[in-house]
């Protein structure tokens, strides 16, 4: 089950939702389950791996991007023709339809009634755009049809916001549908895929992102620079083709976005910054223009909108990042180094990467460390938080990494605290006097306020309420 570490638990909830049609619990037999993950999450993978394992008759439609529809649904029907189902003999011939309605009342007719069966469609958000009909025909036909069938319909797709919407009230499918959601592998699912220890497995989570694909590449126990110098030697390697077929996918026309995604990635945060980089002949983007870019950015969960934690409001201060961890690291180091890596000299890259390797992951690190916290606590020290952010003035200085709060704003500054990931060096009296002083600068915290801090390489100094270096991080996720 290479590429499945840590998959077992989802595999586990799709045989419990077969379970559940197979010894018929609800008041339909079948049940229609709305997978839906990011790109290369290896949504596809799992449920192929699931339908070979559970030993039911099953099809699996692998929807085309762009595909006209009367084309989709001959596709559609073939597979069907194929597939494990019984009775699929009653096709024979039938190579086109008119209709989606057509379509799945014909796999409702080979569908067994007596034993359970497996339905996948494989990017359904794209087989929406070819015809948005099929929203609400796919409603119709299960309500009357398809749902009398012990059927479980697994419905996948990449296109988050999309996938979101199709369960929304108002929209046909509403209350038809569970929710499931494939996360990419988390720090402690990496530290697990890659033997490594608990500093050196959040630092392969930053580069890979928890994609399987690009983890499983990653040999037991290796170094950083060992993986990197590897894996950029080969230009058709996961680490380096999974960034362009994501975004190849994700903005197949959307340049303005795209550009504006580059732009992030290359370190910009604010407002402004991003304007004026992302703007041409020396002029900047007009704010119409990258709000708008902004807005389907967020949309499709490619960039966060980060917020300072205070207890006052801090919506004028936002600030934007790459999501994706994965994607993260690969704008900012990995395509504009595509064309090194495809003549050869992949080594160039791999440098480039250790010169602005310990810059980048001090940011990037932040985002994860927050993370980790907001799943250790609250606890017996910190009964009262239930936010972990950071915050900054519009001015950015001073800067502080960390502040656990009751909510957001903040009635109560339950502490305040700063991350130092180095290499080497642990946290010492000069970076708890730098966090003492900043301290004071945040709406909300006073000299009594608490004091906690996060270190890759350990405490050399008194006065902290609460350290936590990468084990303790890792435990928040179960590592």
């Amino acid at each position: 089950m290479a590429g499945f570490v840590g998959r077992e638990s989802e595999l586990a909830a799709l045989e419990r939702h077969l379970a559940w049609v197979r010894e018929g619990r609800g008041d339909q037999r079948g049940r229609a389950l709305l997978l839906r993950g990011r790109r290369r999450v290896g949504k596809s993978r799992l449920v192929d791996l699931f339908c070979e394992r559970a030993q039911v008759p099953y099809v699996v439609h692998q929807a085309t991007r762009g595909e006209d529809a009367h084309r989709e649904r001959a596709r559609f029907l073939t597979e069907v023709r194929h597939s494990s189902l019984p009775d699929t003999a009653l096709l024979a011939g039938v190579t086109t339809v008119a209709e989606w309605d057509t379509a799945l009342r014909q796999l409702a007719a080979v569908l067994p009634d007596d034993t359970p069966s497996i339905v996948v469609l494989d990017e359904l958000p794209w087989m929406l755009e070819g015809d948005p009909v099929l929203e609400g025909t796919l409603q119709t036909v299960w309500d009357r049809v398809l749902s009398r069938k012990p059927v479980l319909l697994v419905l996948i797709g990449s296109d988050l916001a999309m996938m979101e919407q199709l369960s929304a009230y108002g929209r046909p499918f509403h209350q038809r549908g569970i929710e499931m959601v494939l996360t990419s592998l988390s720090p402690a699912e990496v530290m697990a895929m890659t033997g490594l220890p608990a500093a050196d497995a959040f630092d392969a989570h930053l580069i890979t992102g928890g994609l399987p694909l690009v983890c499983q590449e990653w040999r037991e126990g290796e170094s950083r620079t060992d993986f990197l110098a590897r894996a950029l030697d080969d230009p058709t390697s996961p680490l380096l083709v999974s960034g362009e077929r994501v975004l190849a996918a994700e903005f197949p026309a959307a340049l303005q976005a795209r550009h504006v995604l580059s732009v992030i990635g290359s370190g910009e945060r604010t407002f402004g910054t991003i304007a004026a980089r992302a703007g041409s002949s020396g002029r900047p983007l007009q704010p119409g223009s990258l709000n708008a870019a902004l807005r389907t950015l967020a949309d499709k969960r490619l960039i966060a909108v980060d917020t300072p934690l205070s207890t006052r409001p801090g919506d004028r201060d936002r600030r934007y990042r790459v999501a994706d961890p994965y994607l993260r690291f690969w704008l900012a180091f990995l395509e504009r180094g595509i064309p090194e890596i495809e003549r050869g000299r992949g080594r160039i890259v791999s440098d480039a990467v250790e010169r602005g390797w310990t810059s980048w992951r001090g940011r990037a690190i932040e985002p994860v460390v927050r993370e980790s916290l907001a799943r250790l606590l609250p606890d017996r020290t910190w009964p009262q938080v239930r936010e972990v952010g950071g915050w900054w003035p519009r001015t950015n200085n001073p800067e502080v990494d960390l502040v656990g709060a009751d909510r957001s704003p903040a009635r109560e500054i339950a502490f305040v605290g700063s991350i130092k990931w180095h290499e080497r060096g642990p946290f010492d009296h000069r970076a708890l006097a730098s966090l003492a002083r900043d301290a004071m600068a945040v709406p909300g915290a006073d000299e009594d306020t608490p004091l906690v801090a996060v270190s890759r390489c350990g405490f050399a100094v008194d006065g902290l309420v609460s350290a936590y270096g990468p084990e303790r991080l890792m435990e928040g996720w179960g590592g």
